[in-house]
């Protein structure tokens, strides 16, 4: 029988995007097309157990074990700094982590810096890169709304098109870093199944390159 591979999927459009690399890679499972509530679908045939779970969670399955790789994006892999291997950027989910602010701001280097961000140990490092003293407001919603309020002078979050920012009179002052899905490993499963894992590495580059 074939070792099974136990793979986590962000759900979503960018999870539906990667299942289909994935069976294009000869990874099928025709269960998971189903019309049903099942979490859970697997194809022993192909030795692979596909789960959905929600994109942020992704990193946390594979780090502890209970998927052997996954796909997240590097917002996610910075922010948190999960215990995993990173083995490829899959090209796709293209977005970037940027600062923000209200149009015509100007920093006073004299000040503090109010950063508001759900994004606080990227937005930490970057700060603490260039020697800027801030104060970092976490918020778990609308980080837009911030700076209109006065809650912070500016944000950092992903851009992907720019078109909120606009709306609210904000534009991007300074690009983070790039963010793409990334395939990442359970380091112990690398070692145990690296045939089968890089397998799938090899298969899923070879369509990235394609693109």
């Amino acid at each position: 029988m074939k070792t099974m591979l136990n793979v986590a999927l962000p759900k979503g459009r960018l999870g539906e995007k990667v299942l289909a690399m994935f069976e294009k890679a000869g990874f099928e499972c025709p269960s998971i097309h189903e019309n049903n509530r099942k979490l859970i679908f697997e194809n022993p045939q192909c030795g692979v157990r596909y789960f959905w779970v929600k994109p942020s969670d992704v990193a946390i399955y594979v780090e502890r074990g209970a998927a052997d790789i996954g796909v997240a994006g590097k917002d996610i892999l910075l922010e948190y700094e999960p215990d995993v291997y990173e083995l490829l950027d899959l090209k796709m989910g293209n977005c970037r982590m940027a600062v923000a602010a209200q149009n015509g701001f100007r920093d006073d280097p004299q000040r503090t810096l109010r950063v508001a961000t759900k994004f606080t140990n990227i937005a930490g490092q970057h700060y603490l890169s260039k020697g800027r003293d801030i104060d970092i407001i976490h918020l778990n919603g609308s980080i837009e709304i911030a700076p209109i309020l006065g809650l912070s002078d500016v944000i950092v979050d992903i851009v992907e098109t720019g078109t909120t920012l606009k709306e609210n009179d904000l534009s991007v002052v300074e690009t983070i870093v790039p963010i793409s899905a990334r395939l990442i490993a359970n380091k112990s499963s690398y070692k145990f199944k690296s045939e089968e894992i890089e397998t799938v590495v090899r298969e899923l580059a070879a369509q990235t390159e394609a693109v």
